[in-house]
């Protein structure tokens, strides 16, 4: 990229990308991120200068680390490398970018005490067990999920997952709706 002009107007595509990507109007990304959304407006449209106080906040409401708003796309428009977030008995790293249609994940699952809660949002889910075995309630119904079995499912049911009889690693696949429920209660399994 050449000069801070252009820098610039590729962060502020990047950002509004982001945002519609995610489904999140100006008043919902305003919500996560203490900015007024006038002001989110205003950076994405060129009328505010961009600055370090609100890029945090933004990048980190939309999922994004600061350096993959200014990347010139080596090899990094390919490569993804997921960083690691830990949760109340699961470990998670997305394999997608924020921008992607569909949201993958890996998720390793700890055994629970207690039984989760089940949750209920917009879209459709769908799991590969890697390794171990996973309970998958569904409403009324607990069907436990064997290493090389797949669950799809309605995440209008409500629905939650836990690790039986030891760890378990699952790969998961959601549409966009699924994400921003999935990151709005980030210490919870769905």
């Amino acid at each position: 990229m050449g000069d801070g002009s252009s820098i610039e107007s590729v962060v502020r595509t990047r950002l509004r990308a982001l945002r519609h990507s995610l489904g999140m109007s100006l008043d919902e990304l305003a919500d996560r991120t203490n900015l007024s959304a006038s002001t989110i407006s205003r950076i994405e449209t060129g009328k505010r200068t961009i600055s370090l106080d609100v890029l945090v906040p933004l990048a980190s409401a939309l999922q994004i680390d600061l350096d993959s708003l200014f990347e010139a796309g080596h090899d990094e428009d390919v490569v993804i490398r997921p960083t690691t977030q830990y949760g109340m008995g699961h470990t998670t790293w997305l394999l997608s970018r924020p921008t992607s249609n569909a949201v993958l994940l890996r998720m390793h699952l700890e055994p629970r005490r207690r039984r989760p809660e089940q949750r209920v949002h917009p879209g459709n889910d769908w799991f590969y067990v890697l390794d171990g075995r996973v309970r998958l309630y569904l409403g009324d119904r607990e069907i436990d999920v064997e290493a090389g079995e797949a669950a799809e499912f309605t995440t209008m049911t409500p629905h939650a997952l836990a690790a039986q009889g030891g760890p378990a690693d699952v790969m998961m696949v959601f549409s966009r709706e699924g994400q921003r429920a999935h990151a709005e209660r980030p210490n919870r399994q769905g």
